[in-house]
């Protein structure tokens, strides 16, 4: 985990318009939000700031399966739930699977630092629209 030294304005910028945006946004939308209201930001910048910030435990990066990143202001463990209908990401508060890392450990070798795990199947509000 890195250490970020200092806040910049446009790091508090990028914060700013993840939280203002409430869901998971992708760098694109972030990039995007930051642009109606701060055009001088490069998409460098956004990108350079959003991953400093996620190693630095500020924010959290989700990665999906397709590749796509999205960040989350939520930093404390917990798992995502990916509809395909909508696509929409939602938090799943669930207690973290810790003996699954052991699990991995112990069949395969493997040094496991952490997991993600992103559910998939369709959410509730498009349930509904069915």
């Amino acid at each position: 985990m890195s250490i970020i030294k200092r806040n910049t304005i446009q790091r508090q910028i990028i914060l700013d318009a993840l939280i203002k945006l409430d869901t998971h946004p992708s760098i694109e939308e972030i990039y995007a939000q930051i642009q109606a209201e701060h055009p001088s930001i490069s998409k460098t910048t956004v990108y350079r700031n959003l991953r400093q910030l996620a190693e630095a435990g500020i924010i959290r990066r989700v990665s999906l399966p397709d590749g796509l990143e999205r960040y989350d202001k939520r930093v404390h463990r917990h798992y995502h739930f990916r509809c395909r209908a909508c696509d929409c990401i939602h938090d799943v508060e669930i207690a973290p699977l810790t003996a699954i890392n052991d699990e991995v450990r112990e069949k395969h070798g493997f040094q496991v630092d952490g997991h993600d795990v992103v559910f998939s199947g369709v959410c509730i509000a498009c349930q509904d629209k069915q």
